[in-house]
């Protein structure tokens, strides 16, 4: 989809994915070094009671089913950013996560007629429907047809 064809309040749903406690290690092993996130045995005497994925897996498990999607990649040219990212329940091994993303806010640019932003909420939600992170992007989309330079 191109900006021009987004409007606030479209939402689209991911496919499911699960993760496995190897790849909560993997990751962890490399990029979040905490007890709770490597080693299963130390996890259990841990507040989550036992190993949980990285709060940055899980965002980027995220960003995945919703690249994957293909609803705004064919006319993306990256992001300015992210806000609010709440991390509210634990990821755990065996969870199978979809995401939910909701435009919120749909501004064209006011110095190039090619382009446009677009904000979307994300809900990221476990097996049972538990909303597990929270967070608020907002994406630079090329038009289907240019306007022309305002200047």
């Amino acid at each position: 989809m191109f900006f021009e064809e987004f409007q606030v309040g479209q939402s689209f749903t991911t496919d499911a994915r699960s993760v496995t406690e190897d790849e909560i290690i993997e990751f962890a092993s490399q990029w979040d070094k905490q007890s709770f996130h490597l080693d299963p045995e130390a996890a259990k005497d841990s507040i989550y009671g036992g190993l949980i994925a990285s709060g940055f897996q899980t965002l980027l498990i995220t960003f995945d089913l919703v690249v994957t999607t293909g609803v705004w990649t064919d006319s993306s040219r990256g992001s300015p950013g992210m806000a609010d990212l709440r991390w509210i329940l634990p990821v755990r091994p065996g969870d199978t996560l979809s995401v939910e993303f909701e435009v919120v806010a749909v501004k064209a640019s006011t110095t190039r007629g090619d382009r446009g932003y677009v904000t979307w909420d994300h809900r990221t939600r476990n097996q049972d429907g538990q909303i597990v992170m929270t967070f608020r992007s907002t994406g630079i989309n090329m038009r289907r047809q240019p306007l022309p330079d305002p200047s």
